[in-house]
């Protein structure tokens, strides 16, 4: 008897990474790549100098971040802005500009709508994200995870930039593995529908405080 073909969290953790490069890849036009060697930790956190997170839920249920140095969060910003026609005179220089924030929070929820598109169509769950929300910060910052997770693992990949400038990505979910029990026949994939979905996404995360929650800021004590 064949054995049924199995998905495990690890294997959701490589298509999280693969949204991540293709998604900065193709909107920096630069090159994006990550290590093979996985990081395993034991909490997640915000790091500095920008933290981005987001949750998920549904089928399984996660958090994601990515912490950027300034140095790395500078030169995807001023890639993807100069890619999209913006004059350099006109890009912002510092890190802790709004500009870079809004940029990345737009590119974070790009990449996590990738991620769980990937995994829905992979998969056949339906997964639900939330709005991503940025932090810029001089410390480290702990998340905990209200999603109810029962045997929560977590890892942290490192990737690298065109210019050798590292950043991480954090992914914090249950341990978990999907049988495929049948084959069964993949939706085709709509990309007008997809690309009607990012145009609602985007015009919700123009508006900033859509990207920062103040109440999460105070709870903080930032």
């Amino acid at each position: 008897m064949t054995k049924p073909k199995t998905i495990s969290t690890d294997d959701i953790l490589v298509m999280l990474c693969s949204s991540v490069r293709k998604v900065l890849s193709a909107a920096t036009k630069t090159q994006i790549s990550y290590s093979p060697m996985v990081q395993r930790i034991t909490r997640t956190c915000l790091r500095p100098d920008i933290g981005c997170f987001v949750l998920f839920d549904g089928g399984f249920s996660g958090l994601v971040i990515i912490n950027f140095s300034a140095q790395s969060a500078m030169e995807l910003y001023r890639a993807y802005m100069l890619s999209m026609g913006m004059p350099e005179s006109e890009l912002a220089t510092q890190h802790t500009s709004e500009e870079v924030g809004n940029m990345l929070g737009e590119l974070m929820n790009q990449i996590v709508g990738d991620f769980t598109g990937n995994v829905g169509h992979e998969l056949q769950v339906c997964i639900n994200q939330n709005q991503p929300k940025m932090l810029t910060i001089n410390k480290e910052v702990m998340v905990s995870i209200d999603t109810n997770l029962d045997r929560a693992q977590s890892r942290r990949v490192a990737f690298s930039t065109a210019r050798r400038n590292v950043f991480y990505m954090e992914l914090a979910m249950d341990k978990t593995e999907f049988i495929k029990l049948h084959d069964f026949d993949l939706e085709e994939v709509d990309p007008d529908r997809i690309v009607d979905e990012q145009a609602r996404q985007n015009a919700a995360l123009a508006n900033p405080q859509s990207l920062v929650d103040m109440a999460l800021l105070d709870e903080l004590g930032l």
